[in-house]
């Protein structure tokens, strides 16, 4: 790290502060582009940042520099912020160290410029009027968290990355169809390929959606669509705030039965072992049954709810104080893979692919499908466009007919596909 951690607690405890904390972090990826079919470049892309946050008189003032900075400016600028904010409780985690190995490999340029050749050239024997533009990315990035009651906190992930898009123009028709894995060292670029190949094939045709109330299958692709707003709703700053619906709804049944939620902090490839305040992570049982287990939350929080912290407080940003989120929400799955799921299916529609942002907190939601397919009597019949659907999450989630065994990542959420009865669909 370019400012030396312990240096700028010292400077801090010298200059008036009481308590002091520095988050560092650094990462070094090596992205390669594709773009309409080819090699479009290569880039390599350095980044460091370091927040210091401290107390003086109990007021808190954090400041941020990124690259090489002078230690005494970053330290006067987190002294005069802390001379405008109010007195606060000092949270910070106690003494210890804990440094872990680097996890994951890289692969190299060379490696993933060849990835990207070779599977543009897959899909182009069989879709020969597609343009592919793709990213493929290695990254090593270090986490350092430091403060003055002797905590020593540092892991270092080396992860790959990699998005497809293909899309599909005829006449007037648009068709985008999109991919991609996070991962560390392997990649299991061909399950991607025949996925996206897949979508292709069933999305050859327009066809008329159905109207009114119809059973909906949410792939998993697009039902982490539905799991952001159960994460939020049992995040504990929102419970203290009463802003969720389930603020006093602590060991009550709240979705079907069919839904059991965990964390899960130790799955790779987006395990973490400990949060932005240095507190070990650890497994949550949230939902049970559809019955709420636990909250998660921060260590303000946490004070603030009479509990003890869940190791859940971590930074939106460098310049943000850490907030409760969770690490790797997972679903337990069902029965049956994808196409198990449609063959049950007497009608309906499946939405793979959204348009706009997650519904907020109120559930309430009226989705877009930017990729999408209509369903008849166990088969796909094609594909359906300038359809909405309209719902409520924590209703819709009372309504599941069955869970999927096809589980994958997308994001930190590992979800099966899944059916909700009833959905009103609106063309």
């Amino acid at each position: 790290m370019t400012l030396e951690a312990q240096q700028l607690i010292d400077l801090a405890i010298k200059s008036g502060a009481s308590h002091a904390e520095v988050y560092q972090s650094r990462s070094l990826s090596r992205p390669v582009f594709f773009e309409a079919n080819r090699l479009k470049q290569l880039e390599s892309a350095e980044a460091e940042g370091t927040a210091l946050r401290l107390w003086k008189e109990n007021c808190p003032g954090l400041a941020v520099a990124y690259g090489e900075v002078e230690p005494t400016i970053l330290v006067e600028k987190a002294i005069a912020l802390s001379d405008l904010n109010p007195r606060e409780t000092i949270e910070l985690a106690d003494a210890r160290t804990d440094i872990r190995p680097n996890v994951g490999e890289s692969i190299a340029t060379e490696k993933l410029v060849e990835l990207g050749k070779d599977a543009i050239a897959q899909i182009r024997d069989v879709y020969p009027d597609v343009i592919c533009n793709a990213q493929f990315d290695s990254e090593v990035e270090t986490t350092l968290l430091v403060n003055s009651q002797g905590l020593h906190c540092e892991y270092t992930d080396t992860s790959v990355s990699y998005y497809l898009g293909v899309e599909w123009i005829r006449g007037e028709d648009f068709l985008g169809v999109y991919d991609g894995e996070y991962t560390r060292g392997v990649i299991n670029l061909q399950k991607t390929i025949q996925q996206l190949l897949q979508r292709l094939q069933w999305a050859k045709s327009n066809v008329t959606p159905p109207t009114g109330k119809v059973p909906v299958l949410f792939t998993a692709n697009a039902a982490t669509t539905l799991w952001g707003t159960v994460a939020s709703a049992l995040n504990g700053k929102l419970v203290l705030e009463k802003s969720s619906p389930w603020s006093d709804k602590l060991g009550d049944v709240v979705l079907s039965d069919l839904i059991t939620l965990s964390q899960q902090p130790s799955l790779s490839p987006y395990d973490y072992p400990f949060d932005d305040e240095g507190t070990l992570t650890q497994f949550l049982s949230l939902i049970e049954k559809g019955r709420i287990q636990q909250f998660y939350c921060d260590r303000t929080t946490a004070r603030s709810l009479n509990t003890e912290t869940t190791g859940n407080g971590f930074r939106p940003s460098l310049g943000r104080y850490p907030t409760p989120d969770l690490v790797n929400l997972i679903i337990e799955s069902g029965k049956g893979t994808l196409e198990d799921l449609i063959a049950q299916m007497d009608h309906g529609i499946i939405i793979d692919q959204i348009l706009g942002g997650e519904p907020d907190i109120s559930g309430d939601f009226s989705i877009n499908i930017d990729l999408g397919y209509r369903v008849e009597k166990g088969k796909i019949t094609g594909r359906v466009k300038d359809t909405m659907v309209a719902g409520n999450v924590y209703t819709a989630l009372k309504q599941i007919i069955t869970l999927g065994s096809d589980r994958i990542w997308n994001g930190s959420c590992y979800t099966p596909s899944l059916i909700v009865d009833g959905l009103s669909v609106i063309n």
